[in-house]
């Protein structure tokens, strides 16, 4: 079978640079013999930073990656050389990228639009060399700092797709084919359950050059919120969608019902989902007639927006997207770009629930930090004496 090109989730081990020690260094050459102290501080180590890249999708380039280190700051030498800033290391992830602490499953960050950087691991400050501890006092000191010591954290990395339009429904509801007559994707599409086992984008075009992003979410059965199916996996990415769209076909025995038991399994998961707002697409309704579809009409709820489509033959299709546009761009629910300002709402990860590769593991081939390197910056370190 081949490997899915689909990736939601990652976990990697980071580490920033730690600072470089500063240099102890008394100056002593044929013409100065008395130069005084000019030891160099010691350079900043290299911090770790998330940045969100439109350019992904998922996060497939960063699966096999379980390492990310920053570069340590290089030590301070004589005649108050500044030793080297140790070198940033940038993360690029797909916005809608949420980070969790893999081992005590806190929200750490979140990653929402294209260019965003965000600091997740500080590098240490390099130590300072002995020339800057020279006072009237004492104009020959024989000590310096130590760099602070690096930050490490081994992080979960869990895509939640951004998209203003999230289709839901239960397997073999028409999804896949919708979003293939609507936009240039080309999701799999088979006459059997749970075709689709990732999720996929496409963009709809609207009038006057205007566009909109829909996603197919795999299918939900019900008990999806328990752990059922594919459930618990892919209904976080419905969380992150402005509108929803929910599809049952049209030869359903109780479209209300089915409609309600998708909205339950929704608000299981998450109750705040059940404030965004919905529009229910009836579809397959080229196998209808007038008089069945008025018939089904009448048991919908009133408040809710429904369009009878076939996206085999196109019935209602220009209508539905009318339909969601007006949805999308209600004052209550208003397309806009999505930047740092938003405030969004959190929960921290039940690592009960993540797939055996993600469980807390002892990762090999990780450096820790010494004991005797994780000293308070203002301590200092004596040397003998070195001359020149």
């Amino acid at each position: 079978m081949a490997e899915s090109n689909f990736v939601d989730y990652v976990k990697i081990y980071c580490r920033s640079g730690k600072g470089g020690r500063g240099s102890m260094h008394l100056r002593h050459v044929k013409y100065n013999p008395n130069g005084g102290p000019d030891g160099g501080d010691g350079g900043k180590g290299g911090s770790i930073y998330l940045r969100g890249n439109h350019n992904y999708w998922t996060l497939l380039h960063l699966k096999y990656q379980r390492h990310v280190f920053a570069e340590h700051g290089g030590n301070g030498g004589r005649d108050k050389c500044h030793g080297t800033d140790g070198k940033d290391q940038y993360i690029d992830v797909p916005c809608g990228t949420v980070v969790y602490n893999a081992e005590t499953g806190k929200y750490v960050c979140d990653v929402t639009y294209d260019g965003q950087t965000v600091l997740l691991l500080k590098g240490g400050r390099g130590g300072l060399g002995n020339f800057q501890f020279r006072t009237a006092t004492n104009q020959a000191p024989r000590y310096a700092q130590p760099g602070e010591p690096m930050e490490e954290m081994t992080i979960i990395l869990e895509l939640k797709l951004l998209a203003d339009v999230g289709l839901v429904g239960f397997p073999n509801a028409g999804k896949s084919t919708l979003l293939s007559s609507v936009s240039s994707a080309r999701p799999k599409i088979a006459n059997y359950p749970f075709t689709t086992l990732e999720p996929s984008l496409g963009i709809v075009s609207y009038h006057d050059k205007q566009s909109f992003v829909m996603a197919d979410i795999p299918g939900i059965i019900e008990g999806a919120s328990e752990g059922k199916g594919l459930g618990l996996r892919f209904l976080r990415h419905i969380e992150r969608n402005s509108l929803l769209l929910f599809m049952v076909p049209g030869d359903t025995d109780d479209i209300k019902k089915e409609y309600e038991i998708l909205l339950n399994e929704l608000g299981n998961f998450n109750p705040e989902m059940l404030d965004k707002h919905r529009v229910l697409a009836v579809t397959k309704c080229d196998l209808l007639d007038e008089e069945l579809i008025s018939m089904l009409k009448e048991t919908i709820p009133e408040d809710l927006p429904v369009v009878f489509i076939s996206s085999v033959t196109g019935q209602g299709i220009e209508e539905l997207k009318d339909v969601l546009w007006k949805e999308l761009n209600s004052e209550s629910n208003k397309l806009q770009e999505i930047t740092s300002d938003d405030t969004l709402v959190h929960r921290d990860k039940d690592l009960s629930t993540l797939p055996s590769e993600l469980q807390i593991e002892g990762e090999d081939d990780i450096e820790y930090i010494d004991e005797d390197e994780i000293e308070d910056i203002e301590d200092v370190e004596y040397f003998d004496v070195e001359e020149e």
